[in-house]
């Protein structure tokens, strides 16, 4: 589904301030893949998400999705095909708009791609939204006349999660979505996560900083250093691995030990 071969990326080259973000990526995610990625910060996660959703354009190697190279499509136009979500629950959805209106702008983007946005959604659509929104448990279904800024930033999660999948995307990248919320919120939209993955068969890319997570969830672990791709498990070599034990395998590909206090203490 998604082939990203030797992307590099260095911001403000030739400067005082130069950064190599991303050094030789090379990945393939297959359909249904449910990859957790892990790793410090400053290690490439979020550029590399940034690469392929489009936020800028790399300065070298390819970008396949679905067989298709989207190496220089606008960022716009992937995001039909792309479905992401942020750290901070304010961003994905547009705080002024009901949550009706919301809904129906990310689904006439992802059905009708341009121009859609000067479309109408049918009653029978309406339907669909409600629907999808009483799935949530969160009772969203009788406020959809509500501007979305009014909602909690779980509730708010929620709903850019189902915005995101409401016609399933290609692949579903999901930037650390659950680090601001508490624990039970957290938790609630997690189980919201892995129930959509799942009953829609997506490919999805998961950055998280928990490593209990990045073992539990999903049927793949990568773990990234210095804008490389350190480590990449699955199976049965996976299924076995302790928090220790990858921890280890980290030091032994990235040369070096974990210093990252915030994924430490998730042990």
């Amino acid at each position: 589904m998604l082939k990203v071969t030797n992307i590099k990326k260095t911001f403000n080259p030739g400067t005082v301030n130069e950064k190599v973000a991303i050094s030789g990526v090379s990945l393939t995610v297959e359909d249904g893949d449910f990859a957790t990625i892990i790793g410090s910060n400053g290690a490439g996660k979020s550029t590399l998400f940034n690469a392929i959703a489009g936020s800028f354009y790399v300065d070298e190697g390819s970008i396949e999705l679905d067989g298709r190279d989207i190496t220089y499509i606008p960022d716009f136009r992937r995001a039909t095909e792309i479905g992401r979500l942020f750290q901070d629950p304010m961003k994905g959805s547009a705080p002024n708009m009901t949550i009706e209106e919301n809904l129906a702008l990310a689904y006439l983007r992802a059905v009708k791609g341009r121009g859609s946005i000067f479309s109408r959604i049918t009653k029978a659509q309406k339907k669909m939204f409600r629907e999808k929104l009483a799935l949530l448990n969160m009772g969203l279904e009788d406020r959809m006349k509500q501007p979305v800024g009014l909602l909690s930033g779980g509730q708010r999660q929620a709903l850019t999660l189902l915005m995101a999948t409401l016609v399933p995307p290609k692949i579903l990248l999901l930037d650390e979505h659950t680090a601001a919320l508490d624990p039970a919120t957290a938790e609630k939209v997690l189980e919201l996560t892995k129930k959509i993955v799942s009953e829609n068969n997506l490919a999805c890319l998961m950055i998280t900083h928990n490593m209990h997570s990045a073992l539990e969830l999903g049927n793949r672990t990568l773990m990234m250093d210095s804008g490389k791709i350190v480590l990449d498990i699955k199976g049965e070599e996976r299924a076995g691995l302790t928090v220790d034990g990858l921890l280890e395998k980290f030091s032994a590909g990235a040369g070096k030990e974990l210093d990252n206090d915030r994924i430490l203490f998730s042990k």
